[in-house]
Formats: C-alpha cells, sequence, structure tokens
C-alpha cells in the first residue's frame, strides 16, 4: 500500500491518510478526479500507471475478436468500456474537455479519466490551452489511451436537451458520430467503440439517441467502402442493449 501512499501524498500533503486499502484507494480516485493540471514528478506517473495497470488486470480485458458481429463491421457489447482493446473509444466529454471533476461521479467521461491516469486530463488540458476555446458541440478531438486497453480516446461533445428534441440536437448528434468516425478514419484506425453520446446527464431520449447513432454510422461506412473500420456500439444498462437489439435487428430482417 506505500505506492497508494505515496499517490495521495503527492497530489495532497496535507490530507489525512486512511488505513484500508478501499479507504485510500477511494481518496486518491477523489484527488485525481479534482485533480487540476500542475507539473508532477515523473516518478508519480510510473508509480500511478503501474497501480492503474494493477487495477486493469483484475478485470477482464475483453479483445473485439470475442464480440460478436451483427451486421457488415458492427458490433454490439455491453460491458465496462474501459475494459474493451480496440483503437479507441470514444468519451462523451463536457466542453471543457477535462474529464469529469465530480469525486466518484458515474459518468463515463469520469471513468475513463480515472482509468487513463491523469495523463490524459493533462493532454487534453494541452489541446484546449493550445485551442484557447470551449469545444464545439459536434466536434471531436483525438487523445492517447495511457492506461487503458485501448490506443486511443476520441473526445466529443454532445447536445444537451433542456428541453425537448430539436432538429438542430438531432444534426449535432449525428455529427458527434460522424466526426469520431472521421478523426478515426484520418489516423488510420482499425476499430472504434461508442458509447452512448448524449444519453444520461445530457439527457438525449435514449431511443431516439440510438437510432441517430445507428442511422449515421452506416452512412458513414457506408461512404468509405474501401476503408475497413470495425464499429462497437457499446451500451452499459439492459434497456440500452434492448433498443440497439430492436434497432439492428430489425433492420437486419428487412435487409437495411
Amino acid at each position: 500500500m506505500e505506492q497508494l501512499d505515496y499517490l495521495i501524498r503527492t497530489l495532497n500533503p496535507n490530507v489525512k491518510i486512511p488505513k484500508s486499502k478501499q479507504e485510500k484507494e477511494n481518496l486518491l480516485r477523489t484527488l485525481m478526479n479534482i485533480w487540476e493540471v500542475e507539473k508532477l514528478p515523473e516518478q508519480f506517473f510510473d508509480v500511478q500507471d503501474k497501480y492503474l495497470k494493477q487495477k486493469l488486470s483484475e478485470k477482464k480485458i475483453v479483445e473485439l475478436e470475442e464480440l460478436d458481429e451483427v451486421e457488415n463491421n458492427i458490433y454490439l457489447w455491453q460491458g465496462d468500456i474501459t475494459t474493451l482493446k480496440v483503437d479507441a473509444i470514444v468519451n462523451a466529454a463536457n466542453k471543457v474537455l477535462l474529464g469529469c471533476f465530480v469525486p466518484h461521479h458515474r459518468c463515463i467521461d469520469n471513468v475513463i479519466h480515472t482509468q487513463a491516469g491523469l495523463q490524459l486530463r493533462q493532454e487534453c488540458f494541452e489541446i484546449m490551452q493550445k485551442q484557447g476555446e470551449f469545444e464545439k458541440t459536434g466536434q471531436a478531438k483525438i487523445t492517447s489511451g495511457y492506461n487503458l486497453p485501448a490506443k486511443h480516446v476520441i473526445h466529443t461533445v454532445g447536445p444537451i436537451i433542456y428541453h425537448s428534441v430539436e432538429d438542430s440536437d438531432k444534426e449535432l448528434l449525428a455529427s458527434c458520430y460522424r466526426s469520431c468516425l472521421e478523426l478515426a478514419l484520418k489516423n488510420n484506425l482499425k476499430s472504434i467503440a461508442f458509447c452512448c453520446i448524449s444519453t444520461g446527464e445530457f439527457r438525449f431520449p435514449n431511443d431516439l439517441a440510438a437510432q441517430i447513432a445507428v442511422a449515421e454510422v452506416r452512412k458513414v461506412l457506408s461512404e468509405n467502402p474501401d476503408r475497413d473500420i470495425k464499429v462497437v456500439f457499446n451500451v452499459f444498462k439492459d434497456s440500452d442493449l434492448a433498443i440497439y437489439r430492436d434497432i439492428l435487428c430489425y433492420s437486419e430482417i428487412l435487409g437495411q
């Protein structure tokens, strides 16, 4: 547990370190979630990476070859996206693009940044500093995956629904999927896994979001028939799994 003590003390020298391993891990995650980018010793990242890789080894890493192809180059999988070994996973980010600062929040943004390590926030910070403005809805940025099984993370900001869904919201959500895929193709990636962008915290209706996601992915793939890229629709909830199954399987029956 010495590595936990070191990581905690480096991020906050004044905090009281608890005794149990679980409490230490909870505290470390809190400190990582609220960390504001600043210079840290190289030793910190060496110790952090060793710790995160150990945590990852306790989970089952999922290879693309283990998934079922529901239609040509499209896969549907329910599980923890941070265990998926693909070229890129998609993060449903916010406009600041620095990850979620709410300790232990269950959003995908928090989960991805927590497993990737602080280097991910650091790289996002550098991107945003260079950009000089908030990330626009419907656009995408690519970073390394660091301590994730995925080689890269593609960050996109989906539309937030405040009242009813407008046509502009639908267009922006479709743009998220297109921007991510175009960025993946530009970087010669062979596989990409999408989370359910804009659902949950951003309140986009799950069924409509899934329809837009599948339609836009199919469209981009049909526009690039010479590019062999595998697309995974990753879901976490049973309800989302049922929605995607209905869309993909029903379309297959119709021959679409």
